[in-house]
């Protein structure tokens, strides 16, 4: 079974298991997590598109969680970098003029709650949404990375970009991010939109003066029409208009994990006003854990991750099932030191 068919089955089963240990009450889902039960109500989702695949949620965090993501972020911004295209290294650009911050994974009880609400809504692991002992492993740490806290004052931007990576080295930080959740924390008078240039949109919406020039022809000279959530058929390009305590879904991959150009998108100037968001992105495996082995090959340590390795290993399924075992080009195997590979078979790391 080959890694793409692979993520397709365990999104599966890992779908139907959390419906099961769900309480369904009507068209509201709710998912047990550490801190309380989160209400997921489908019914205040709608498709933006399905190429790319957008969807936003209209009051998906209250206006006091989005102030209080604010008031966690607002003395810890610095200015915001990208991902250089060749080595991965983070940098400055003028493509991305905000300021952010990143907060730590369930830094409180706020934060816990929204990162499960996360994982009610795309069904992609966030800690311990589901409390069976069978999906203990696959969720002790999650494929999403911090939650980014964003702030754009006059004139600041991020120009149209891909949330998939160019480069070999972030790649192997979980793989692709295959979703991203946008969550806008605040209102913006004029300006801020997202923009999804390339995108097949559905709905429109009758343009009005906040709606900016970059809003207005879909990030570039273009004879696209806007969309947006709140009126009828029409259009070809797809953009958002920040509202507070609405989030947008989409994704960067297809379901077969290949990329998606569809995805690009950018951040108009803010006009008047100012736009805070969060951001969380999803990788199609663990990132928690990819990181955590990259600092122990860095320190020179080849460890095993599960009690029964050596077992294992003697029994040959290094050789039996060595993508398990062993891993392969951007996926670390699970008793690398039971099967004697180290630091020399450095490709996996």
């Amino acid at each position: 079974m080959d890694s793409h068919h692979f993520l397709g089955f365990f999104l599966l089963i890992f779908f139907q298991a959390c419906l099961v240990s769900a309480d369904i009450n009507g068209s509201v889902l709710k998912m047990k997590t550490g801190t309380s039960s989160v209400p997921f109500d489908p019914t205040h989702v709608t498709q933006l598109s399905w190429h790319p695949r957008a969807f936003i949620y209209k009051g998906f965090l209250s206006s006091d969680e989005c102030d209080h993501l604010i008031t966690l972020a607002k003395d810890k911004l610095e200015k915001s970098m990208v991902a250089d295209n060749e080595s991965g290294k983070s940098v400055e650009s003028e493509v991305r003029t905000s300021s952010g911050m990143f907060l730590q994974k369930a830094q409180d009880e706020v934060v816990a709650d929204i990162e499960a609400r996360i994982a009610a809504w795309t069904f992609l692991p966030v800690g311990s949404p589901c409390e069976w002992a069978f999906f203990s492993l696959a969720l002790q740490t999650e494929n999403g990375e911090s939650i980014q806290i964003l702030h754009y004052e006059h004139g600041q931007k991020y120009e149209p970009h891909f949330d998939y990576f160019h480069d070999k080295a972030n790649q192997q930080l979980g793989g692709h991010r295959i979703a991203t959740v946008l969550m806008y924390l605040s209102d913006v008078e004029s300006g801020g939109e997202t923009v999804f240039p390339n995108a097949e949109g559905r709905l429109s919406q009758v343009q009005d003066e906040s709606w900016s020039a970059c809003a207005k022809n879909g990030y570039a000279e273009s004879d696209h029409m806007v969309v947006d959530i709140w009126l009828n058929f029409t259009a070809y390009t797809c953009t958002v208009k920040p509202r507070k305590g609405d989030a947008l879904l989409f994704f960067s991959l297809h379901p077969d994990a290949t990329t998606d150009t569809a995805s690009l998108h950018g951040s108009c100037p803010v006009i008047k006003g100012e736009k805070w968001s969060a951001t969380k992105w999803i990788h199609v495996r663990s990132f928690d854990r990819s990181k955590r082995l990259n600092r122990r090959a860095a320190m020179g340590e080849c460890v095993d991750e599960n009690e029964n390795c050596a077992g294992w290993a003697k029994a040959g399924e290094c050789e039996k099932n060595p993508t398990y075992m062993v891993g392969s080009r951007g996926s670390l195997g699970f008793c690398r030191k039971s099967c004697k590979y180290g630091l020399d078979h450095s490709y996996t790391y």
